[in-house]
């Protein structure tokens, strides 16, 4: 397996476990340079929870195998970068597709928001013409019932004076003639 990172090439050995338990291989530091095969160096991160003093590597008779070990590690530490990238790669998407949708969702609010306020002030326009045109109408109403009422005063008024001289003309016939009226007082006669 070979990867590529930046123009250096890195060759992807499998590490097999020590043959012997009781022999114990020393992983060499996080942040020690390793050398490759190919005379590259590759510098691994180190590590802060797993921190350890600057202690020269004890040199094995497996020279090998440490170096396998500490490219193993290398490969390792490089894989969590890579995961830990993609996992922050996609976490900003997942926010910004978020962020997105929460701002559509924000500027349609805002043009419902317009057209429904523009229809209630069109209504209450509306609503306003209709009520002026209401009262316009009701005042309309209220003068010709004055006018009415106005005409019909002057008619009572009218047969009242015309009721009246008919009364004083009558009175004075029944004086000139001395003749009493049929009619006196409705209970007597």
């Amino acid at each position: 397996m070979t990867t590529e990172t930046k123009g250096a090439e890195l060759a992807l050995v499998p590490v097999e476990p020590p043959l012997a338990p009781a022999e114990k291989v020393e992983a060499p530091p996080k942040d020690v340079k390793v050398e490759k095969a190919e005379d590259k160096v590759v510098e691994a991160k180190a590590d802060p929870v797993n921190t350890e003093k600057d202690v020269p590597e004890k040199k094995s008779s497996k020279g090998s195998l440490d170096r396998d070990i500490a490219l193993s590690h290398v490969t390792s530490e490089k894989r969590l970068s890579f995961i830990k990238a993609w996992e922050d790669n996609e976490k900003s998407k997942v926010e910004n597709k978020a962020q997105k949708k929460l701002s559509d969702i924000h500027a349609w609010e805002n043009s419902k928001k317009a057209s429904l306020e523009a229809q209630l002030k069109k209504f209450e326009e509306e609503l306003e013409n209709k009520k002026a045109a209401y009262a316009e109408k009701m005042k309309n109403k209220v003068a010709q019932v004055h006018k009415l009422a106005e005409e019909k005063r002057a008619m009572v008024t009218a047969k009242r004076q015309e009721d009246v001289l008919t009364a004083e003309e009558t009175a004075a016939k029944y004086r000139a003639t001395n003749q009493t009226p049929k009619k006196a007082f409705g209970c007597m006669g």
